[in-house]
């Protein structure tokens, strides 16, 4: 399923103690949703929501969630965090992803387009 790097693992841990309430447990959801230059574009945040239909695995301390539709293009997924001089980011690293968009947000994938948005 999809990998994440420690350094991508502390800095979601950091985020999500900042999220966190208590006694409300927060999962880490990554999908896949329609739009984007290339049609289809990433999301990830925290939900309280687990769907019996979601795809479940813990790395690094970190519960994480997919949903069943995004599972299939989120396959093989690497997740990192990179710091430069502008601040820093998460980048996604998709080997199922054959064009993506200048920016990398967005992309498609063999059998799913997606909906691509006017850019």
């Amino acid at each position: 399923m999809v990998k994440i790097s420690e350094i991508a693992g502390e800095k979601i841990k950091e985020m999500l103690a900042a999220e966190q309430e208590e006694g409300k447990k927060l999962y880490l959801r990554i999908g896949v949703k329609g739009g984007g230059c290339s049609g289809l574009s990433y999301g990830m945040g925290f939900d309280a929501d687990v769907q019996e239909s979601d795809v479940k695995f813990e790395q690094h301390g970190i519960d994480v969630i997919v949903d069943s539709e995004s599972a299939p293009m989120l396959e093989g997924v690497q997740i990192d965090f990179k710091q430069n001089m502008m601040g820093g980011g998460f980048t996604i690293d998709n080997p199922n992803a054959v064009a993506t968009c200048g920016c990398g947000s967005s992309f498609k994938t063999k059998d799913n387009e997606g909906t691509p948005e006017e850019c």
